[in-house]
């Protein structure tokens, strides 16, 4: 599965989580069994064409009617601010999914 995380560094610890239009980084964070494959930063999610399954957003205000319409699902935090708490979250349904 991968997953789209918008960030402000290329630091897989330590990276804060942003909002879209806020982004300086695109965290693609593949998730295999459970467990985090592997993580590669973008500058822009151009840059990737294959299909990304999910993107996790800073809160349900932005703009993710595009995400959506790609057949991506939309997920927000809720307290999370690094990368790793994020998979955790999402790992256990502790993200909220966005709808219409």
């Amino acid at each position: 599965m991968l997953i789209w995380i918008c960030v402000d560094k290329k630091d897989k610890e330590n990276a804060n989580i942003t909002k879209v239009a806020d982004v300086k980084y695109w965290a693609l964070v593949e998730l295999d069994g459970g467990t985090i494959k592997e993580i590669t930063f973008y500058d822009n999610k151009e840059d990737f064409t294959d299909w990304v399954d999910c993107i996790v957003m800073k809160d349900k205000y932005e703009s993710y009617m595009d995400f959506m319409n790609e057949g991506m699902m939309v997920l927000t935090i809720r307290e999370q601010e690094i990368i790793s708490e994020v998979i955790e979250s999402f790992i256990f349904r502790e993200l909220d999914e966005v709808g219409f």
